[in-house]
């Protein structure tokens, strides 16, 4: 971040303008993919936590995949919200610069 404004990582060719509506999409797209992720990853952890129960003679393994699961799925959700953090300041942009597409 520079001089408090929000960066953006991303390519872009000299002199030409930025496709907010296409950042828009892109960043909607990452934003349900990062949720379904997390949503996979906390299924896994309830499963293995299930596991712990019903496979006591390996419950220790069975401990450590739920607690990763559980990061993975903390993780996921941290970015869907960066995401859509994303999304909503290049809806922001598109608005702004009067783009032609109109997605909501």
């Amino acid at each position: 971040m520079t001089g408090g404004k929000h960066h953006h990582h991303h390519i872009q060719e000299e002199n030409k303008p930025i496709d907010y509506a296409q950042e828009f999409k892109h960043h909607k797209h990452n934003e349900h993919v990062a949720k379904l992720g997390a949503v996979a990853a906390v299924a896994f952890a309830k499963h293995e936590k299930h596991m712990i129960k019903k496979d006591p003679a390996h419950a220790h393994r069975h401990k450590i995949k739920q607690e990763i699961a559980t990061t993975v799925a903390v993780a996921a959700g941290g970015y869907a919200l960066h995401e859509h953090h994303e999304k909503k300041e290049a809806k922001k942009q598109m608005k702004k610069h009067h783009h032609g597409h109109h997605f909501f």
